[in-house]
């Protein structure tokens, strides 16, 4: 985590100097103001990741001499098949095009088939043949 929050603490350093010079260089504050927050936004997660370090006990990868089988473990579940991001993607692209075409039938339409797929897409492991105990 110690390393993490250095290498967010280098980009927000890195991109606030280039956003700085851009800046007095450049006649352009948009690219300026963009590489400004670019690093501000690296400052913030470097800030959360050390000190957050700080109370946390160390990672395996924070070990300068550790090993690659000191991170192994169990890192969650991952669906092997799902139907369901399918209707989740065409709900979204239903409400970009009802965005695109100011058409609001169509962006409640994909609202609605967004917020079924969605409760589909979480809850398709507590019923039926693959309802884990």
């Amino acid at each position: 985590m110690r390393d993490s929050g250095r290498l967010f603490a280098g980009i927000a350093i890195f991109f606030g100097l280039v956003g700085v010079v851009y800046w007095a260089l450049a006649d352009e504050p948009a690219g300026a103001a963009f590489l400004i927050f670019t690093g501000g936004l690296g400052f913030l997660i470097a800030f959360y990741l050390l000190f957050t370090a700080k109370r946390v006990e160390p990672l395996p990868e924070d070990d300068q001499e550790g090993e690659l089988a000191d991170a192994a473990g169990q890192y969650g579940f991952f669906s092997p098949h799902s139907w369901w991001p399918l209707p989740v993607g065409l709900a979204a692209a239903m409400i970009a095009l009802g965005l695109a075409f100011v058409a609001w039938w169509m962006i409640l339409m994909g609202a609605a088939l967004l917020v079924f797929s969605t409760a589909g897409l979480l809850f398709e492991y507590y019923r039926g043949e693959f309802v884990r105990n």
